[in-house]
């Protein structure tokens, strides 16, 4: 498998240093791909309230501070830079049900094996997937997530990468993951005033065939849609 090189720039998006750098110059929160606001249906739906949950590659972001908002009681957020974790922790040092470290994805040996209900990641797969040995990275990612996951656990991918690019890395049999998809336009979008779809309509999964593509009839109405896998750990 070669290093997906579809949405990357000549940035190395799975180093620190990278990170540190850019959380040092820009400073206060940013999501990735969406907000907690368009994630929300799908988030409740597989990952409860009541979960343990785990966001890796968290950033700055604020999608943790709404879980909690919304009900969310206990949620552990990771990240490779030391600057946003520290960052992080003064922001919610009042919010128990909020906690960082400092950790890399691919070593999180720190936590005992089926630690978490449900994992989170919106963007830290395609950021490996950027990176050196790309293919490494990922399956020890994956690999850990898999590890963390509790029976019946679920692992949310928040992506870019179609079942194409996606499917041969959270696919391979070792995971043995039953695998749900779902496909989102942009934030932002305008869809065609010929398109006669709904929001109703993303919220119903949409097939992969056995070989794990898209199906051949199927037409992506945002070809910048972002592509969320939700990933059951066999229980």
């Amino acid at each position: 498998m070669q290093k997906d090189v579809s949405s990357c720039n000549t940035y190395n998006y799975g180093d620190s240093l990278y990170w540190n750098s850019r959380y040092i110059q820009e400073g206060g929160s940013f999501d990735w791909y969406q907000r907690y606001s368009s994630l929300r249906p799908f988030i409740r739906k597989y990952i409860p309230p009541s979960s343990r949950v785990l966001v890796v590659g968290c950033g700055n972001a604020v999608m943790s501070e709404d879980m909690v908002k919304d009900g969310y009681e206990d949620i552990m957020n990771m990240d490779i830079s030391s600057v946003a974790i520290d960052m992080m922790r003064r922001k919610y040092e009042d919010i128990p049900q909020l906690k960082y470290m400092h950790m890399d994805v691919r070593d999180m040996s720190f936590f005992p094996d089926e630690s978490f209900d449900g994992v989170i990641d919106k963007g830290t797969l395609d950021s490996l997937m950027c990176g050196t040995d790309a293919p490494i990275s990922a399956a020890q990612m994956l690999g850990e997530v898999c590890r963390l996951l509790k029976p019946g656990g679920t692992y949310m991918l928040i992506t870019y990468g179609d079942p194409k690019v996606r499917m041969p890395h959270i696919g391979k049999p070792v995971y043995n993951w039953k695998i749900t998809l779902f496909i989102i336009p942009r934030p932002g979008f305008q869809k065609p005033e010929t398109c006669s779809s709904s929001t109703k309509a993303y919220l119903e999964p949409v097939p992969i065939t056995e070989e794990g593509f898209l199906p051949s009839s199927f037409v992506l109405e945002d070809p910048d849609s972002h592509f969320i896998y939700f990933c059951k750990k066999d229980g």
